[in-house]
């Protein structure tokens, strides 16, 4: 029984490619953190990191057309906004001691990358 050359081309491929990314993605596992007055404490790591990076999110901020009544007193007012389009909003969140973070550990655990604030599910 032979077998067919674009099958085995075909594994080849995919476990090069497994290979690649496995080695590619190890050691850049997530972990939870927490920020602190001084820098960031790592749950499994030892020692405060004083010096880290925090990630931005850079896009275009849409708002719709939106329309609301109402007012502090009891005469309402009617209020239009027309549509909006923003570009080049960059969101850079600022996080205060306390904060629990999830954090990508990069280059051997010498830098890492505060992606976002986390929260408990409920509340």
């Amino acid at each position: 029984m032979s077998t067919d050359p674009y099958t085995a081309l075909a594994a080849a491929f995919r476990e090069q490619a497994w290979s690649k990314t496995k080695e590619a993605l190890s050691g850049t596992a997530a972990e939870l953190g927490t920020v602190t007055s001084t820098g960031l404490k790592l749950d499994h790591f030892k020692h405060e990191i004083g010096d880290y990076y925090v990630a931005e999110f850079p896009g275009t901020l849409k708002l719709p057309e939106l329309e609301w009544t109402g007012g502090v007193t009891e005469k309402k007012e009617r209020f239009v906004f027309d549509p909006s389009e923003t570009e080049e909003v960059v969101l850079k969140p600022v996080y205060k001691p306390g904060d629990r973070v999830l954090v990508i550990p990069l280059n051997g655990g010498h830098d890492a990358v505060v992606l976002c604030k986390v929260v408990s599910a409920g509340g």
